[in-house]
């Protein structure tokens, strides 16, 4: 089950890498917090792209997810207030990259988030966490599915884009039969889609075929600023928000805010009262 009630936890996560996973974590994270959703971005990957993104510095990753996850600081100390209105996020580090051998040595090591989510309930104070997901299928991308109640896959309008998601399907059913057995899927996001090229095109209906409803309706663009704005600290949304980029996260928002109801304001006050 869930590990909060009202808290929807979603993993953003594809083992190719450069298809706009970080991206998306960040822009769709601050997109639903410019309309008042509370907002709380796990960086767990080592590059650490998304805290970059979110114009943390290097100098202020001193406590970093790798941090909470050995050596047990207060997970509040952890979490740095961005900018932006409503979004924090837990930056990572270079540091995480050894997480990797440090977790397969320990037991249970594929629940060490969840059991790091289970142990702080003042989490269920935000309305959705996102884990930005490294681009592999190893044991932190494990613990990431472990602890989520989604999986939100970026697939490029590129030719190939396919090729391994099958694998990163498999690894959702093995985590949902052996791990985590209400872990669904959030979505398909299609991305990087230059209209121009047939290929493209002909991608995003290889896509909707093979899922079906669970693709977004909408196609994030390849487009410069959307490459431009990490450079600057800042979500696309801070950097550009006139162009087609930022206007298609805010679009996306909205499609995950409604594929997840209308939540119960009073519960999520409750929720908020009791931390």
């Amino acid at each position: 089950m869930s590990i909060f009630q009202n808290t929807k936890i979603i993993s953003i996560t594809n083992q190719k890498g450069g298809v706009g996973k970080t991206t998306t974590a960040v822009n769709l994270a601050t997109a639903l917090a410019s309309v008042d959703k509370k907002v709380l971005v796990i960086d767990f990957d080592p590059q650490g792209n998304a805290s970059t993104g979110l114009g943390i510095e290097q100098n202020d990753r001193v406590k970093d997810i790798y941090s909470l996850l050995f050596d047990k600081n207060i997970f509040k100390e952890s979490i740095k207030q961005t900018k932006i209105k409503n979004l924090d996020v837990v930056p990572a580090s270079i540091d995480l990259s050894a997480a990797e051998i440090e977790l397969s040595n320990i037991e249970e090591k594929t629940l060490k988030l969840r059991s790091l989510f289970e142990k702080n309930l003042f989490l269920s104070s935000y309305d959705y966490i996102f884990i930005d997901c490294p681009p592999a299928l190893g044991v932190l991308t494990t613990n990431a599915l472990a602890a989520s109640d989604s999986v939100l896959i970026p697939v490029q309008c590129e030719y190939y884009s396919l090729e391994g998601v099958t694998q990163l399907l498999n690894t959702i059913l093995l985590t949902q039969s052996k791990i985590n057995p209400h872990l669904d899927i959030e979505g398909v996001l299609l991305t990087m889609l230059d209209g121009r090229t047939l290929v493209g095109l002909e991608v995003v209906e290889d896509v909707r075929k093979f899922f079906k409803e669970k693709v977004f309706n909408t196609i994030i663009p390849r487009l410069v600023r959307l490459v431009e704005a990490p450079s600057h600290g800042k979500p696309i949304l801070e950097y550009d928000p006139k162009c087609r980029g930022a206007l298609a996260y805010i679009n996306l928002a909205k499609e995950v805010i409604d594929r997840n109801g209308n939540q119960e304001e009073s519960a999520r006050e409750g929720a908020r009262a009791t931390v």
